[in-house]
């Protein structure tokens, strides 16, 4: 789930660029995968050594005004809702920076996974005698669903998808003269970089001085993380040749196909439910409205740590605008519901601004399995979707009605052949065997 960035200027005058301001950029425009934590690495040239700057909460945090940060043209970063996670230095055999989104199947801990693996990167470089053959073994061995993106000593940038290509990460360019890559495009438009290609399942790209290498290895299975298209992604982004933002469109289209119901008005819960609402609005031929006013900067409260803070998240930053609802039967999108309860929130409080019937859409399945790729999927005995069905849960919630979108149509408004989806916190089922 967390958002990982880099940057990498070629040729003669390289050392004129600041990474540290590229960073900024990038890793803000990819703060919606996680707040918890920023963390960034910049490589000393003339020292061959790496600065690590992490702190707890926001990019704007790491970047305070005040701090200093060392001059440096070669760089990475990495924002996450996981505390524990951040930038992992390896010193020896091989010194590097690793930062890695998802997780490879080496240690419950999703920490401990990424250090193991970034040790074995390490260890891979000082045995083979080419960094792309060396990082092509390594992928060819190790199980789960993870993309990285690690710097060495050498001054290569060193940029990895597993097998399945669960997690995603993007390529641009500034002209010929900077190379980036991160999780989603969004943060290399907002650097000015155009999006040139992703990296491919089982591919390793390596980004030296004076060239970009490619090298893919034989991959027969595809699992493309569904949920990135409904929630972690933002909706400018697109993943690979897919525009998010027209995935979740197509996804309020067949929620109103598969899950039709009278109503005055549909609102969408921001942000991320918003795309389906407009879309739902128009396939229904039901007018749509904005129906929240936001206090207070933008919050992903369903990645806070804790009940309370996802509970007084959403009643601080959503507050109902009385007369969008105010006597009428509301349909309202959300992008998904976990256990339930800062949805039963919402609802109360749209029903105490007036609202008649308030009639809850899902865009996304019942989730009803944790994830073993690192995606912040809470217990199974705390899914409400697990074992309670549509009509109970919206009398938990109270709504007057409740329905989720179907696996089927997730993958129709995806785009992609349901075979190459990891839809495991919707099914149960994973692409490969889980122990």
């Amino acid at each position: 789930m967390p958002g990982i960035f880099g940057v990498y200027p070629f040729g003669e005058g390289r050392e004129n660029w600041s990474a540290s301001r590229f960073l900024y950029f990038g890793l803000s425009a990819l703060q919606g995968r996680g707040q918890e934590i920023a963390s960034v690495a910049l490589f000393d040239a003339e020292k061959k050594v790496f600065n690590i700057i992490t702190e707890k909460g926001l990019v704007d945090d790491l970047f305070r005004d005040g701090r200093k940060f060392p001059t440096s043209f070669l760089g990475l970063g990495l924002v996450s809702a996981f505390e524990d996670d951040g930038i992992i230095e390896i010193k020896s055999p091989k010194k590097l920076v690793l930062a890695g989104d998802g997780k490879p199947l080496l240690h419950k801990e999703k920490a401990k996974a990424f250090r193991i693996l970034a040790e074995m990167v390490s260890k891979k470089l000082v045995a083979a005698k080419d960094s792309i053959e060396a990082v092509a073994e390594l992928l060819s061995e190790v199980r789960g669903g993870f993309s990285f993106i690690a710097i060495t000593e050498n001054q290569e940038m060193i940029c990895a998808r597993d097998k399945m290509g669960l997690k995603p990460l993007e390529v641009g360019a500034v002209g010929f003269d900077l190379g980036a890559v991160a999780s989603e495009t969004c943060a290399l438009d907002v650097i000015g970089a155009s999006h040139t290609g992703s990296i491919k399942p089982a591919e390793v790209v390596i980004f030296d001085p004076l060239s970009i290498r490619r090298k893919a290895i034989p991959s027969s299975k595809k699992a493309h993380c569904s949920f990135e298209y409904v929630y972690l992604a933002r909706p400018d982004s697109y993943i690979g040749n897919t525009s998010v933002y027209e995935a979740r469109e197509r996804i309020g289209e067949i929620l109103a196909e598969e899950s039709p119901t009278n109503g005055d008005v549909v609102i969408g819960v921001p942000e991320t439910a918003l795309p389906f609402a407009v879309a739902y609005s128009r396939a229904a031929k039901i007018p749509n409205k904005l129906g929240f006013t936001r206090t207070g900067r933008h919050m992903r409260t369903a990645l806070k740590p804790t009940q309370f803070e996802r509970i007084s998240g959403v009643q601080l930053k959503l507050n109902p605008i009385r007369s969008a609802i105010d006597r009428k039967e509301i349909i309202l999108i959300d992008d998904s519901i976990v256990r339930g309860n800062t949805l039963k929130n919402t609802v109360l409080n749209m029903k105490r601004k007036g609202a008649k019937k308030v009639h809850v859409r899902v865009g996304s399945p019942a989730l009803i399995a944790e994830c073993p790729y690192g995606v912040d999927v809470p217990p199974k005995d705390e899914l409400i979707g697990r074992s309670v069905s549509d009509k109970e849960v919206a009398q938990i919630i109270g709504a007057d009605s409740f329905a989720y979108l179907s696996t089927e149509g997730l993958a129709k408004a995806i785009g992609l052949p349901r075979k190459e989806l990891c839809m495991g916190c919707f099914t149960g089922q994973y692409p490969e065997k889980i122990e």
